[in-house]
């Protein structure tokens, strides 16, 4: 089986519905990574709108600088449950979930341009760590609200800039939280919408 058709698969596997860019953006869309519990099933997954991020200084700086790109990350909402085998708990998932997904999907497309090989796993990690602090903490001041649309409704995101790109994360009405990460295209103008067609990511 193709690494394409292992993607659809586990996409197709999904009990919740996918989010994406709404039909406003005509640019390329491409299935990213699904996320499985223990068990095989799918939590949460990924799909990329525009250029195919680099990590951004391997890219030759001015080429990586140019990237457009937006990522949707869409999580199954769940409360804090059994785990599968019955010894434990599983944490719920929440609009932090989303957020903590974006910001760590980000960090994996960046790469200081200071930094040389034996640094970035120490500086991952770091920002990694910081990532999940900001995502627990979103009435912060690192975070500011943007509404944008989701199916058409105007929708209430956290949303926040750093030197690496954006990050916002929100709610649907459709049993999922949505994250997501970009560079290059402006977060103001984005809606998302349930994805009716994964035919069009592929």
């Amino acid at each position: 089986m193709s690494a394409a058709q292992r993607a659809v698969d586990g996409f197709l596997r999904a009990s919740f519905p996918w989010y994406g860019l709404d039909e406003a953006f005509t640019g390329p869309r491409r299935l990213m990574q699904v996320g499985t519990a223990a068990d095989g099933t799918v939590q949460h997954g990924a799909m990329g709108h525009g250029d195919e991020p680099s990590i951004r200084s391997e890219a030759g700086g001015a080429g990586a600088e140019k990237e457009r790109f937006a990522v949707v990350v869409t999580v199954a909402a769940s409360p804090v449950r059994r785990s599968g085998d019955g010894t434990g708990v599983l944490d719920a998932t929440t609009v932090s979930s989303a957020a903590w997904l974006a910001g760590s999907g980000l960090l994996a497309h960046t790469w200081p341009a200071q930094l040389d090989h034996s640094l970035r796993d120490d500086w991952l990690e770091q920002q990694t760590e910081t990532a999940f602090e900001l995502a627990d903490d979103l009435a912060g001041p690192a975070w500011s609200m943007l509404s944008l649309p989701v199916d058409g409704v105007p929708t209430p995101f956290h949303y926040r800039e750093s030197e690496f790109g954006w990050v916002l994360a929100g709610p649907t009405g459709g049993g999922v939280h949505v994250g997501a990460y970009g560079r290059g295209m402006s977060a103001y103008g984005l809606g998302f919408s349930a994805v009716k067609d994964l035919g069009a990511y592929v």
